[in-house]
């Protein structure tokens, strides 16, 4: 079940469709939020939209995908439709990802970020059990290039498997 309802839609703030616009876009809006912006690493996202008044995010792609992190040896699994309240240098209430820990699939309810930086960035479970790993294993050198085309989540040593 969508938590994207119609009344989500009417009062969103920025709605955009195709994959190269939303991967540019929901790249800046991390930026903007002071988290890394390689932390997303979905592929043929169709729609990315943002509720600014509430920090409401969805992005949904075509069909679910699995990625390694290679920096920190990690796999992460996305769903077709990932939502997220954000905030500065923090993601709450995330659905939609999950980590693998230990052989077992683990959601993932929240990201944050350090501030002041000590160059850590968590990763936490609903169950308030948190993972820290260095905030450059999940940066981007150059976010102004053209995302067209281009599977960003390569540059970031990340890789679909």
């Amino acid at each position: 079940m969508s938590l994207v309802t119609q009344e989500v839609r009417a009062s969103a703030t920025h709605i955009y469709h195709g994959d190269a616009i939303c991967q540019e876009k929901s790249k800046l809006l991390l930026r903007e939020m002071g988290l890394p912006i390689g932390l997303l690493t979905l592929k043929d996202i169709v729609e990315f939209g943002y509720v600014k008044d509430t920090g409401f995010v969805w992005l949904r792609q075509k069909k679910p995908n699995k990625s390694l992190n290679e920096k920190i040896g990690k796999l992460a699994l996305n769903a077709t439709e990932v939502t997220c309240f954000i905030e500065k240098f923090q993601i709450k209430k995330l659905m939609g990802v999950k980590g693998k820990e230990l052989m077992m699939w683990i959601p993932i309810s929240g990201v944050s970020v350090d501030n002041p930086s000590t160059g850590k960035i968590t990763f936490k479970h609903s169950s308030g059990i948190g993972r820290s790993f260095p905030v450059s294993a999940f940066e981007i050198d150059d976010v102004e290039k053209d995302f067209g085309g281009v599977n960003v989540a390569k540059d970031v040593g990340v890789k679909e498997v």
